[in-house]
Parts: structure tokens; C-alpha cells; sequence
């Protein structure tokens, strides 16, 4: 069992914030982490393993097409046909990079970034577009298959 938690993009959950105060905080256009060794620094959005984070998107042929129909015409367009993995954050020396995961009620994801407070093999972070759907997603024990690259 494997104790999963949320996280998004926003400023909370991934310690940024707009401007800098040594530009008096008038580039709010910027981003900056706020927190850790690289405080200060440009933030970027990118994850640990330099991708693109991304929620688990299912394919025109899933079982969430039998199970959500209306959806179908969606995902019938050219940029949805393909399955896309999710982005999961997870301490790297139980589950390097490439690590695929498959968590109930999330889907598949792929290892693709360490969390600050993801500590242990016991603990991953799965990657949302919103901070509501994280905080939806909550906490909670699962258990997740896993292939090692």
C-alpha cells in the first residue's frame, strides 16, 4: 500500500510566487521559487526530470470511453486519440526516473519529478491541472502497480 497524495501547478503546492523583491515585486509577470536551497531563483514550471508536467489523459480506446460515452467525440480529435501518461513525484532512490505507475482512480502515470516532502517507497505525489482537483484527491493508501524501467 502506497500512500498517494495531490499536487498542481499553482503557487502552493509547488512554492512560487510572482515578482521578486529585488525588483520590489513590480515583474509580477515572473515567477520565482520562494522556498528551499533555490529560493529566488527563476521557477519554471518544469518538473525534476525537465518535462512538462501532465494529468493522465485515456485514449479514444479505454475503458473510460465505455464508461464516460459523451466523451468519445473529444477524443476522436487528432490531439486526443493517444493516451497520455500523468506526471508522478516520488522519491527517486526507491523509483527513478521513467518509473511507470498504475494508481486506482488516477490512472498511469510515470515518475517524473520529486516532491520536497515525498520521503521513503512508501509515499508518491500524483500531478493535477487544478488546485481543486488536487485537493479533491486528498490522501489516500492504494495500491499501485509498479514497472521499473
Amino acid at each position: 500500500m502506497i500512500e498517494t497524495t495531490a499536487y498542481c501547478g499553482c503557487g502552493q503546492c509547488c512554492g512560487w510566487e510572482r515578482g521578486s523583491w529585488s525588483k520590489l515585486k513590480l515583474d509580477v509577470w515572473n515567477r520565482y521559487v520562494s522556498q528551499g536551497h533555490q529560493a529566488g531563483q527563476p521557477y519554471s514550471g518544469r518538473t525534476a526530470s525537465g518535462t512538462k508536467p501532465s494529468e493522465p489523459q485515456p485514449g479514444l480506446f479505454s475503458m473510460d470511453s465505455a464508461a464516460k460515452p459523451w466523451t468519445i467525440p473529444y477524443r476522436m480529435m487528432p490531439w486526443a486519440i493517444m493516451a497520455d501518461e500523468g506526471t508522478i513525484a516520488a522519491d527517486t532512490r526507491y523509483y527513478p526516473f521513467g518509473t511507470r505507475m498504475y494508481v486506482p482512480g488516477y490512472g498511469w502515470g510515470r515518475v517524473e519529478d520529486r516532491g520536497g516532502a515525498i520521503k521513503g517507497s512508501n509515499r508518491i505525489d500524483l500531478y493535477f491541472k487544478s488546485h481543486q482537483e488536487a485537493l479533491e484527491w486528498g490522501r489516500k493508501r492504494l495500491r499501485v502497480e509498479i514497472y521499473y524501467p
